[in-house]
């Protein structure tokens, strides 16, 4: 039931994050709501604690890198002439950060108790 839980936490929060990062682009105001900054947050939590296996731990947290360098890619100048597709693209990438990050700050947290403990 908690893996359930959590591919549907991930599900929703990545469908919220493609909303709102396309509002963001097409400078829509509900983009940068604070409710949904909260949601995204609060999928990204549950995706850390309940959906990554400690077998998951390593290609997560390097799945996760890879995500968060490519959000200070400065995504929007990418096309020139095309700025509002890359806003689209930019304001997607910022929203999806906002759902993994928590997600892997729970897990590295997880492998850092891992390696304490031993």
């Amino acid at each position: 039931m908690a893996d359930q839980i959590g591919k549907w936490a991930f599900l929703v929060g990545v469908i919220i994050a493609l909303i709102s990062g396309i509002g963001i682009g097409v400078g829509m105001d509900f983009g940068n709501n604070l409710w949904i900054t909260a949601l995204l947050v609060l999928a990204g939590l549950v995706v850390g604690f309940v959906n990554i296996t400690v077998k998951e731990t390593q290609a997560f947290l390097v799945a996760a890198i890879a995500v968060m360098i490519a959000n200070v890619a400065n995504l929007g100048t990418l096309f020139p002439g095309f700025e509002v597709l890359g806003a689209i693209l930019a304001g997607i990438v910022g929203k999806i950060v906002t759902v993994v990050a928590p997600a892997a700050l729970i897990v590295a947290l997880r492998a850092v108790y891992g390696f304490a403990a031993e």
